[in-house]
């Protein structure tokens, strides 16, 4: 029988009283197996109830996210590693969207084996001893009773060294693969070199699906002088060529070596990757792991993430809250990743042919989700990350240098067109109003511009990904009339949805065309942010498509699915008008209207957290006058909606946005708008929280509980002074001192 997490790892902090390190309250498996959350079924079923998450071990944003594996399939929606899975396939180096619903690519598996040689990964998977299985950021490892074998990882960016001890005497097997599903790849065994090298040639989904991408996974996984090799092959499935040293281009090819092993002996193995060449990878794994030191290299990735993590310092709360905190940071630390070599060298954006260098100190991004990530992910790194994000925006404006369009939700380096709206405008122009600079942000702004205002007259480009669907019909109308299918799309029709993001990403960029004297372009692009209006049915206060002669969607129910809404009901996309949140109480009807229907979303059950568009909801409460419900509602999908246990997240991670909103919520505020510098206030959840800025000052926000009424503030200053707004603004943040919240009282 399993145990919970829960009950698992407040074991192990009763053992250890206080902590020993932030690193303690990590538990990277919450979010690996079906949700625990009442909620997540409701809307949405199948992968909509997982969290999507693997227990990775990596540095924050790094290339790879080396990760256990118990799935050896790159195909959509299935993610490599479940906790409710029990047989243990091997070590990945992953670039899975963590807590997505996409693919994985480029990657490639090694296990260690005894006794006797299996190839394919069904054959060769074995049981795990989940009661020795230990899951942190910097480390894994798990005990394999049928190969008396434990299996130990640690890691860099780019590499990684593996620890395998063999309690019994006998042969001993390491078996690598790529994970390609298109019978693509090849392998080479060089035994004199003592180096196994694989290639995993990437591939597109959604616009271009089944297309190659144009470059591929690199891989070299060596071993040390003191393993003996006593035979080595290729395989192909479960069918065997000993003494053969390649193989390419076949289904479920790979590589083995076979030795003897004394009980007790430890063998070691060391891998890197690389999207550029195996010489790439080379490379790498000489600059990241040149020595057959196992704890020195955990030691040097555990120092990363204390100074990662303790960027954020919390008091106050219980071990089960710091759980959840610093579990949801470390899940805000996967995407978007780094995916050029340790020397700056990538394939270049949509086809990958040719090779650049990022500058030296930089680091070129990809697998930006961003119809997932604008709404808290970034915000976050903005405030954490400034140069890092600075990056992030470059490599945006490279990919539009190097395409010829700006992406809108760029994965595996390619043009996606996956999710709608056009949220590229709102990252770039977040970024640069709280003040990130180090970046070409005029060149941004014409690709920006470019995507708002025209699409591409190839219709080959159009296809492919580039360019905003059905802009023609957005710039003719007002909104997307029912009529237009939307073809050439992942997600076809949802009219009403993109009308309404396309609405708040022409205010994004209008704030960045105003920040940069493009005053005409701000004066259409404000206008057009109103368009909103035009799917807000006054007759029944909710978002309801429209046909081309102006009249509403026939046979209307505002809650249930509707095809002209993404991914949920047209109540759950009402209130998607962050910008102009007081334009939404008059379109409504009034605040009083407004009010009702908003509380209506949780009275009711029709709130929906597993999916990002009611993600702002709770926080809307403040712009009713009533900012004691955004508390309380907050709170409540805190404790309901995330748990320390496996299937602790009520639906997809999304590249970190789910754990983004935890963060942000606990902290106590939250961006409800990015594209401006205002945060909503709710409360926090710890007595304090501090927050480390790259300027070297320190932003704190403390509670005093007065009385057991929590949801009441009684007082609020800010570095000493009444604060009298709902709001605090980014400025405040970067300047330092002290929010205080004093909480009680009538």
């Amino acid at each position: 029988m399993k145990k919970t997490l829960a009950i698992i790892f407040s074991l192990s902090l009763a053992c250890s009283a206080p902590a020993a390190s932030l690193l303690d309250y990590v538990e990277p498996r919450i979010g690996t197996d079906y949700s625990a959350s009442a909620t997540a079924g409701l809307f949405g079923k199948g992968t909509e109830e997982l969290g999507q998450v693997i227990p990775a071990v990596l540095e924050p944003n790094g290339m790879n996210f080396w990760t256990p594996q118990t799935r050896d399939t790159e195909r959509k929606c299935v993610s490599p590693y479940y906790y409710y899975d029990d047989m243990f396939q091997g070590f990945r180096n992953s670039h899975w969207i963590n807590g997505g619903c996409t693919q994985d690519y480029g990657s490639v598996t090694v296990m260690a084996l005894s006794g006797t040689l299996r190839t394919s990964p069904v054959a060769r998977a074995s049981r795990m001893d989940r009661s020795t299985e230990e899951s942190h950021p910097d480390y894994y490892s798990v005990y394999l009773p049928d190969e008396s074998v434990t299996a130990e990882m640690t890691a860099t960016s780019r590499s990684a060294i593996f620890r395998f001890t063999y309690d019994r005497a006998g042969k001993g097997f390491i078996v690598v693969n790529p994970n390609s599903d298109e019978a693509q790849g090849s392998v080479t065994v060089d035994v004199a070199a003592r180096r196994i090298t694989a290639r995993n040639p990437v591939h597109r989904i959604y616009q271009g699906k089944g297309e190659e991408a144009g470059f591929a996974g690199y891989y070299v996984l060596e071993w040390p002088e003191n393993v003996k090799v006593t035979g080595y092959g290729v395989f192909e499935g479960d069918s065997v060529c000993p003494g053969v040293s390649s193989a390419d281009s076949v289904a479920g090819l790979g590589a083995y070596i076979e030795f003897d092993v004394a009980a007790g002996e430890t063998v070691m193995a060391r891998a890197a990757s690389s999207f550029t060449s195996f010489a790439g990878a080379f490379a790498n794994l000489r600059a990241e792991m040149p020595a057959w030191d196992f704890d020195g290299a955990r030691r040097r990735l555990s120092d990363i993430w204390l100074k990662h993590l303790g960027k954020i310092r919390v008091e106050g709360g219980s071990d089960t809250d710091m759980i959840k905190f610093y579990s949801a940071l470390y899940r805000c630390s996967f995407l978007p990743h780094a995916t050029n070599d340790a020397d700056g060298s990538y394939p270049s954006f949509a086809g990958g042919k040719e090779i650049i260098k990022a500058p030296a100190g930089h680091d070129y991004y990809d697998d930006f989700s961003l119809w997932d990530t604008y709404r808290a992910l970034h915000p976050l790194l903005l405030i954490l990350e400034p140069e890092r994000s600075a990056d992030m925006m470059q490599s945006l404006v490279c990919k539009y240098e190097q395409g010829g369009w700006m992406p809108i939700f760029p994965c595996w380096n390619s043009y996606t067109a996956a999710m709608i709206g056009d949220h590229v405008a709102s990252v770039v122009a977040d970024a640069y109003v709280k003040g990130v600079r180090g970046f070409d942000v005029e060149t941004a702004y014409a690709g920006l511009r470019r995507n708002a205002f025209e699409s591409p007259a190839d219709s080959t480009d159009y296809r492919d990904g580039k360019g905003r669907r059905a802009l023609g019909s957005y710039m003719k109308y007002g909104y997307l009339p029912l009529e237009d299918t939307v073809p050439y799309a992942y997600h076809k029709r949802e009219q009403v949805s993109r009308t309404l993001e396309y609405a708040y990403d022409d205010y994004a960029l209008s704030v960045l065309a105003e920040a940069l004297g493009h005053k005409d372009d701000a004066k259409v692009l404000q206008a057009r942010s109103q368009n909103y209006r035009n799917v807000i049915d006054p007759s029944t206060g909710y978002a309801r498509g429209r046909h081309a002669d102006g009249s509403w969607q026939e046979n209307f129910n505002p809650f249930t699915f509707n095809k002209a809404i993404t991914e949920g009901a047209p109540c759950h996309y009402t209130w998607y008008v962050p910008h102009d949140r007081a334009g939404l109480i008059e379109a409504m009807g009034g605040r009083d209207i407004f009010a009702a229907k908003l509380d209506s979303m949780f009275t009711s059950g029709r709130y929906w957290h597993g999916n990002e568009p009611c993600h702002q909801v709770a926080w809307m409460f403040n712009d009713a006058g009533e900012p004691g419900k955004t508390r309380r509602y907050v709170r409540a999908v805190m404790d309901r909606e995330y748990q320390a246990v496996p299937g602790g997240l009520s639906g997809n991670d999304d590249a970190g946005q789910m754990s983004a909103w935890y963060v942000f919520a606990a902290m106590g505020f939250y961006p409800v708008c990015p594209g401006t510098t205002e945060y909503s206030l709710g409360l926090p959840l710890f007595d304090r929280v501090e927050i480390s800025l790259d300027n070297g000052r320190t932003f704190t926000l403390a509670v005093k509980r007065a009385s057991t009424d929590e949801f009441k503030v009684k007082s609020l200053k800010l570095n000493g002074r009444r604060h009298k707004k709902l709001t605090i603004d980014h400025a405040d943040i970067l300047a330092g001192g002290t929010l205080e919240f004093v909480v009680g009282g009538k």
